[in-house]
């Protein structure tokens, strides 16, 4: 017996002691993996219990709040069940329990990370509609009502102790495998795992917190406001003044190239490619909307309502062909606004907060570059400074992270919109082919192969086209358009006086309205002659020419000269018909054959257009049928003739009107 006793360690002996220790740490790391376990166990009910029963009972609140409410508690609820299953399974090791744990959340890092993220930046506005609810008593009663019968625990809190849950969860972890660590030998080969692990988790927090803040900061600038002037103007305080007026001058600054300008590749690819999408969705947006009021302005046509009064025969299938048109195959296609214009006109609003924020990125960006300067001049920034520097950061990170997986999402978005739109349009082709196979059996060259009746069309169409250039080389030798507006009546006196002065090589004519804004400047009328004196002002720029009207002389502007031609064709047949002073005329250059003198109230067309510049004109258009009342002016001028044009009377130049010419009849049609 004395023996046995000298061999057992005394309690007062070191060694003894020791061995005590490592008992009680031993115990209390034991407790602490309970801990863990057990409380991971009602952690996952409570969700369950969440997701389950809680939520399928509130069905008198909206769908869009249950999904803000409980989030992604699903995600959580997956997650945390395989965790608590890995957890469970360590029972069975008790010696390698504490190393395979660390490992489990090891392992379980990125998913954690992942699914509780998403739940934090949703957590505040859950809350905001927790508040809303209390508004309404009857409401907060009812959902009290079926929280206190699912989760007693809850107590008058209700809602908002089973929404913060899980952020104590995962803010918990960290703590709890503190716990353990500090009871694990620092020789234990668990030791560095449970450090790791630890770490791990509180990096995952650190995490959730740096993402929560860009989310908020994305949030606060991604607004898309649409505010009036007077609201715009209305936000203009001297702070913001001086914030612009920096950010403009380090703009500036950079331009210059006084001061380096940051760059970033990543960055600047991201936002390129965006760029790019918008662009794209921008175009096809107009080309949709366009594309819609042209099918409008089709459907609204409806030839099978009409009686053409043409009995039996392709009429009468046409009618019916058009009406199944109208009555099966058109309006299926009328989904076109529903599957396509409606989700681009979503994806277009989906790209404008991204759009914000990237300039947004831009004046933060310039606010975070002058401070960095600051900070290497002086060695230190006022706390709003540090903020508008960490806002930068945050913003940025939050777009480097974001832009590809939305760059691809809306690529994909605006694919499926393309695709759907091609599928539309092969279904009516299939469609309107299925309808018409009968009446298209009837039609002339059916029978001919499809190259074939390519080189037929093809040969019609150079044929057609052939007869439109004839045409259209006829018109212009017989119609040619004068560039120039006519003189003004009574213009032809002062016009010779400045020939017989300054020679014909040195007028011009204005060829629109000048309105001088200096001293030298003239203000002249379009169409007013006048003569060149120097090709540029007393400063040597030629862009401004001196000339004289006749009366005064000034600058005007070169570009609003062109130079005035004599025609003695015409001076000649002017001589024969009018008084003795009038017998040289000047008209702009090309000047229309002579027409025979257009008697009154006869219908002819107008060849030229014409801007009438006072209320004793009436404005003409190329092609345009006019009533000739009378074949001169007041004072018996054949230039100018009394003419009535869509029921208004005034005066034209008669140079202008001719009598309507009858081409040869041409046209086209497909060879039987």
């Amino acid at each position: 017996m004395a023996d046995r006793r000298a061999d057992e360690p005394r309690t007062g002996s070191p060694d003894g002691e020791s061995r005590v220790s490592e008992d009680k740490r031993t115990l209390h790391q034991r407790l602490a993996v309970r801990e863990l376990i057990h409380s991971e166990v009602s952690y996952v009910n409570t969700l369950q219990l969440c997701a389950l029963a809680i939520r399928s009972r509130l069905q008198q609140l909206p769908q869009g709040d249950l999904d803000v409410l409980f989030s992604n508690i699903d995600d959580i609820i997956k997650v945390n069940s395989k965790l608590l299953q890995d957890l469970q399974q360590t029972d069975s090791k008790e010696e390698e329990q504490v190393q395979l744990i660390g490992n489990l959340f090891l392992e379980s890092q990125e998913e954690l990370e992942r699914v509780y993220k998403v739940y934090c930046v949703n957590y505040d506005q859950a809350l905001q509609l927790v508040e809303s609810y209390r508004k309404d008593p009857a409401l907060q009663r009812e959902i009290q009502d079926i929280i206190m019968a699912v989760v007693p625990q809850a107590g008058p809190s209700g809602l908002s102790f089973l929404l913060v849950i899980p952020i104590q969860r995962i803010t918990r972890y960290p703590l709890l495998l503190q716990k353990i660590l500090e009871n694990t030998l620092p020789d234990a080969s668990a030791y560095p795992v449970l450090q790791r692990a630890t770490s791990a988790l509180q990096d995952v927090n650190n995490n959730i917190n740096e993402y929560k803040r860009r989310k908020e900061v994305a949030s606060k600038y991604s607004k898309v406001e649409q505010l009036t002037l007077r609201e715009r103007l209305a936000r203009i305080n001297t702070h913001t003044l001086s914030k612009k007026t920096t950010r403009l001058g380090q703009l500036l600054r950079q331009e210059a190239g006084l001061v380096p300008r940051t760059e970033d590749k990543e960055f600047d690819d991201l936002e390129e490619r965006f760029q790019w999408v918008l662009l794209c969705v921008s175009e096809l947006k107009n080309n949709v909307a366009a594309y819609l009021d042209n099918l409008e302005a089709f459907f609204r046509f409806q030839p099978q309502e009409w009686d053409l009064d043409i009995p039996g025969g392709s009429v009468v299938q046409y009618r019916n062909l058009a009406r199944d048109l109208q009555l099966h195959a058109f309006p299926a296609f009328q989904r076109l606004e529903g599957l396509v214009w409606q989700p681009l006109c979503s994806l277009a609003k989906a790209l404008a907060g991204p759009q914000n924020l990237i300039k947004k990125r831009l004046d933060k960006l310039l606010d975070f570059e002058r401070l960095e300067e600051k900070l290497l001049e002086v060695g230190s920034v006022t706390c709003e400074e540090n903020e508008a520097r960490h806002t930068y950061q945050a913003l940025n990170s939050l777009l480097v992270a974001e832009l590809p997986q939305f760059n691809q999402l809306a690529m994909q978005w605006l694919g499926q919109i393309l695709r759907t739109f091609m599928a539309l349009q092969r279904d009516l082709a299939e469609q309107v082919l299925q309808k018409a196979e009968g009446s298209l059996a009837q039609l002339p060259h059916c029978q001919l192969s499809e190259p074939a009746f390519r080189k037929l069309l093809e040969d019609a169409l150079g044929q057609a086209g052939h007869q439109l250039r004839s045409f259209q080389e006829n018109f212009e030798k017989v119609l040619p358009p004068p560039t120039i507006q006519p003189l003004l009546p009574g213009a032809e006196r002062q016009v010779q006086a400045l020939l017989s002065k300054y020679g014909p090589g040195k007028l011009y004519q204005v060829t629109s309205n000048l309105s001088g804004a200096g001293t030298l400047d003239l203000t002249l009328l379009r169409g007013q002659i006048v003569a060149l004196l120097q090709n540029k002002d007393t400063k040597g720029n030629s862009t401004r020419w001196l000339v004289d009207t006749g009366g005064h002389r000034g600058y005007v502007p070169a570009g609003k000269l062109e130079l005035y031609h004599v025609v003695p064709g015409e001076e000649k047949l002017r001589g024969q018909a009018g008084p003795p002073e009038d017998a040289r005329h000047l008209t702009p250059e090309p000047t229309p054959a002579p027409f025979p003198t257009v008697s009154t109230g006869t219908q002819v067309v107008a060849v030229y257009p014409f801007v009438a510049r006072s209320s004793h004109e009436v404005s003409l258009q190329a092609g345009q049928p006019v009533t000739v009342l009378e074949a001169q002016d007041k004072k018996g001028n054949p230039e100018w003739s009394l003419v009535e044009v869509n029921g208004q009377r005034g005066y034209v130049p008669s140079g202008f009107l001719a009598r309507a010419l009858s081409p040869a009849p041409w046209g086209w049609s497909l060879p039987s």
